[in-house]
């Protein structure tokens, strides 16, 4: 059982808000597309493959329809979710997608903290942000700067924004793309300053190689798994009906590379998510983490709480679950068909301090040779847990092996 604990735990979901049409995507993608599109065309890439993800309670939502925000907001607060960091994209003069985080500022109804992420890459066909097909590139200058914090200011006024020791929490997805960061964060802050919104909480995401912060001039930085590990890839015993181009991974040896790590004397705050599989937009190219389920989830949520209670102040224990509704990464806490509120449960028990699970991750384990079957391996694997140090030295050799 989780030890007794002072909560001061902040859980963070980020939230998408591509489910409802917009101009541009009608022109990009055909008429009427939302994020919904891809995730119903989703299809399983091999036995066992689960695809599609499809909603179970609150269904093909419509984010213009202020019902559905209202009712994501009580299911988060209910079952621990404490924010919701929207995903705002800003491309110089023009926004994309701005409506559900318009709508929620406008609706005192809308009763939840919330936060901004800038979602800063180019907007692209592929949906990585590379330089390939691009439909609206990021451009940046000293204009552009200011432009893009004054748009923000509104937000910050905001009684529900998010703050730490008082100062508005503003995320930016890669800020390694912005030419001369720590020259764009200071006019930021002077500005912030000038109009009497004080001093800003600036935290850099971690993903595309990204693993510092300070550099670019941010308070803080979060990470963004499966982003920065390089998991042993499976891809080529999954038995596949066609070669695949991506990766898939073992969800405990993702966890286990962020639970690793030690953020004592760095300001990094954690992040977990509760299953990944971007097939919906990758196809062969996915990136696809097996073994996701509510059990290991609350494993992970539950270590990296219990980190983050060690190594940050009662007032800066911020923990970001990747996300409140990412359907087509496979990447949601809403129900869906198959695990319903499972993943909603294991963030209540967790926030609660009521998770009972022992720390050892389910998983199956792939075959490593022909003569020693994946049922003989999981065979092996129980016969041994009740011994620990037996099975910590066959855990490390069949690790050892796997890498072979």
């Amino acid at each position: 059982m989780a030890a007794s604990r002072d909560r001061g735990l902040k859980f963070i979901a980020f939230y998408l808000p591509q489910f409802h049409p917009i101009p541009e995507n009608d022109r990009w993608w055909g008429k009427g597309f939302t994020e919904w599109t891809n995730v119903t065309k989703a299809q399983p890439l091999f036995e066992g493959h689960y695809q599609p993800h499809l909603p179970a309670d609150f269904g093909f939502y419509d984010l213009r329809v202020r019902d559905v925000q209202h009712q994501q907001i009580e299911c988060a607060k209910r079952f621990g979710i404490d924010a919701f960091c929207f995903y705002y994209y800003w491309f110089g003069a023009t926004r994309l997608l701005e409506r559900p985080v318009e709508d929620f500022l406008g609706d005192p109804r809308a009763d939840i903290n919330f936060c901004l992420c800038w979602a800063n890459e180019n907007w692209t066909r592929r949906w990585d942000g590379s330089e390939r097909e691009i439909l609206i590139q990021q451009t940046y200058s000293p204009e552009n700067d200011v432009d893009f914090i004054k748009d923000l200011v509104r937000f910050f006024r905001d009684t529900r924004y998010m703050r730490v020791n008082h100062a508005p929490l503003l995320l930016v997805y890669c800020p390694q793309h912005i030419p001369d960061p720590k020259a764009t964060t200071t006019r930021w802050r002077q500005y912030c300053r000038e109009v009497g919104i004080g001093e800003l909480h600036l935290v850099a995401a971690l993903v595309h190689g990204n693993f510092d912060f300070e550099q670019f001039g941010f308070d803080a930085a979060v990470e963004f798994p499966p982003h920065n590990i390089r998991p042993l890839n499976l891809s080529d015993r999954v038995g596949a009906r066609e070669p695949l181009q991506g990766l898939v991974a073992n969800y405990e040896e993702v966890a286990r590379a962020h639970l690793e790590r030690n953020y004592a004397n760095s300001r990094i705050y954690r992040s977990v998510f509760p299953s990944w599989d971007n097939t919906a937009r990758a196809q062969r190219r996915a990136t696809i983490i097996l073994n996701s389920s509510p059990d290991n989830y609350e494993r992970w949520l539950e270590g990296a709480s219990e980190r983050t209670i060690r190594e940050r102040a009662v007032d800066d224990r911020l923990l970001f679950i990747n996300a409140w509704n990412e359907w087509a990464e496979g990447c949601h806490l809403e129900p869906d068909r198959k695990n319903g509120f499972g993943f909603l449960e294991a963030t209540q028990r967790v926030k609660a301090g009521r998770s009972e699970l022992e720390p050892d991750f389910s998983s199956s384990i792939p075959a490593i040779a022909p003569s020693l079957s994946t049922r003989a391996l999981l065979r092996i694997y129980n016969l041994l847990k009740p011994y620990p140090a037996a099975f910590q030295a066959v855990r490390s050799i069949y690790h050892l092996i796997r890498r072979v």
